[in-house]
């Protein structure tokens, strides 16, 4: 599992239940029916650390060099970690810190301070901004989560090793290895992709894709079909004749959360497989076109459309609540076949004793019926 996070380089964290919440899903994606606690217990034993990257995610213990150089200079990532906070509030976060030190690892809902404000980071109580700056500013880390929730531990105390002074990168050469890593996440990129993977700003890679040419790490090329110039990262070279052949086949179906780096770029998802995905959980839900958390479908190398699905705990449930397809997408047998299959793996991954559809195209419901079992 750690290798599946490395291959990507980071694992976006979001709260999102209706089904599991996205970083589990994304590692289903790529590694079918695992233990979801592996996760957990990759961060808790230091294999994994979280941080800033994307957004929010998990990311493993090698890249926190990467990440260093944000830590130490938090003001320039947004107004919620101004210094301003930090100096009006420097007591009361040192009181923190010192009460972690003292009494080991703790949660926000350690403290017991009272919510202020109606909505929004306001709203957070004073404690839970104070363990949101530290731990931007590096001097706290996620030491483990506990039902999901923030466990927090000193940073020199979960890395006693670590030494600024002889470990940490500059901002630039962190820049620069960053958007190298990224050509090799990517695989198969434009140049203008490559900030958004860790969120990078002012960036112009010229010179970073000239050298990385010139060390043999990437190749330039064309896609038939597709505007612009792309670049093929070196550990893909022995696909490309197969490509260039077209004999390069996919077999694999799944289903893929929101934040599955596939789709988290819209304008990549759109350019690279004419695939136009908005995440719709924060529209009203009378302007929503397809539905809360819709899943991106994978299949056989294609994204042929989107399925909003909610697993019903309680009584042992996956509902796909609606499946819609893209414009010129038809479901022959062999599709439906790959389909129910994806499905009914994600379903027992759930724990879900049975699947129930209901808005999905009929050649599927006539094929499998309106509900099934699984497991």
């Amino acid at each position: 599992m750690p290798a599946a996070i490395q291959r990507m380089g980071l694992l976006q964290i979001d709260t999102i239940s209706v089904v599991a919440r996205s970083p589990y899903l994304v590692l289903f994606s790529r590694l079918g029916d695992y233990a979801p606690q592996w996760l957990e217990q990759a961060l808790a034993s230091r294999q994994l650390f979280e941080y800033w990257a994307h957004e929010a995610c998990f990311l493993p213990i090698e890249d926190f060099a990467l990440l260093r150089h944000r830590m130490l200079n938090p003001q320039k990532m947004g107004w919620k970690y101004s210094q301003a906070w930090v100096e009006e509030h420097q007591e009361a976060i040192n009181g923190v810190l010192h009460h972690i030190a003292a009494h080991g690892p703790q949660r926000s809902a350690d403290f017991n301070a009272q919510k202020k404000g109606s909505n929004g980071w306001w709203e957070w109580k004073p404690e839970k901004r104070h363990l949101e700056t530290l731990f931007t500013a590096g001097k706290l880390m996620v030491a483990e989560r506990r039902n999901f929730h923030r466990v927090y531990d000193l940073t020199e105390r979960l890395l006693p090793e670590w030494d600024d002074a002889r470990h940490a990168l500059s901002e630039e050469q962190a820049r620069w290895d960053m958007l190298a890593r990224t050509c090799r996440y990517l695989g198969i990129f434009k140049a203008e992709w490559l900030a958004d993977y860790y969120r990078l700003k002012r960036v112009a890679p010229k010179n970073l894709l000239r050298q990385l040419q010139q060390q043999g790490e990437i190749v330039p090329l064309k896609v038939a079909q597709l505007p612009g110039d792309f670049y093929l990262h070196h550990s893909l070279a022995e696909l490309l004749p197969l490509a260039e052949q077209n004999t390069l086949r996919s077999r694999v179906t799944t289903l893929l959360s929101p934040f599955d780096p596939v789709v988290w770029d819209r304008r990549r998802a759109l350019e690279l497989f004419n695939f136009d995905y908005r995440l719709e959980c924060y529209t009203p839900k009378p302007k929503r076109q397809y539905g809360y958390f819709t899943l991106p479908v994978l299949n056989r190398g294609e994204l042929i459309g989107r399925i909003d699905a909610k697993m019903h705990r309680r009584v042992g449930e996956f509902e796909v609540i609606s499946f819609h397809l893209e414009p010129d997408v038809r479901m022959g047998k062999q599709r439906c076949q790959d389909l129910f299959q994806a499905i009914s793996r994600m379903a027992q991954w759930h724990g879900a004793a049975q699947v129930r559809l209901k808005a999905v195209p009929e050649a599927l419901r006539e094929q499998y019926g309106e509900v099934w079992q699984v497991g």
